[in-house]
């Protein structure tokens, strides 16, 4: 398989890690989104017209959004999508969760703490997604409350989307120290065999860039 990912998306680190887990042999293709890339004419007609990543090649199958990838390879390998049926309804939920109400907001405000020029950043909007945010740390923090992972005993695609953003060294708003069931709860995701932090794992690195 083929990931069109690079290094600072925390949505393309989802998919990595599914791939990682699942111990899937596969192979990273580099999107230079700081260029451009993933905005230009001949990326939108040839890989994903929406001008985002992941985008996963597995043979004749393209397919673009984490949550859609992290189920296919669920369907694909039966790993990592919860037990029975109650576990595959829940590991759903948080996905969903995710993506709308939590790593959405962690990826436009660290984009924007840390990537958008400076003299241009929208405090204001900073502020609101930062005071958002620490509602959405506590939902985590509450839930993994004597427990080592969201859904069941083992990790699911639950705690893979979940976890995305939070191994970034960028800060956004979130110090491991101030939530010790999440500091907690990375801690055991990253022993888990084939665990690499996002830009070790994927190519593209900010150091990279002036």
């Amino acid at each position: 398989m083929k990931l069109y990912c690079f290094g600072e998306s925390g949505h393309s680190y989802k998919a990595a890690l599914a791939l990682q887990f699942a111990k899937i042999d596969w192979t990273p293709v580099f999107v230079d989104f700081f260029n451009g890339e993933a905005r230009s004419e001949q990326y939108r007609s040839q890989i994903n017209e929406m001008g985002e990543v992941p985008v996963l090649i597995d043979g004749n199958t393209k397919l673009t959004q984490s949550g859609v990838i992290q189920t296919y390879l669920f369907n694909k390998t039966g790993k990592h999508g919860g037990g029975n049926e109650a576990e595959k309804l829940e590991v759903l939920r948080w996905i969903l969760w995710d993506n709308h109400k939590f790593s959405s907001v962690v990826g436009n405000t660290r984009y924007l703490m840390n990537f958008f020029p400076q003299d241009r950043r929208p405090q204001p909007v900073i502020d609101f997604n930062l005071a958002r945010l620490k509602g959405s740390y506590g939902i985590l923090e509450k839930t993994l409350t004597g427990k080592n992972f969201l859904v069941g005993d083992d990790i699911t695609h639950a705690d893979m989307t979940c976890c995305s953003y939070l191994y970034y060294p960028e800060f956004f708003g979130f110090e491991r120290s101030e939530w010790p069931n999440i500091d907690r709860w990375l801690e055991n995701i990253s022993k888990i065999p084939g665990w690499q932090h996002p830009y070790d794992l994927m190519p593209g690195n900010p150091s990279e860039r002036t």
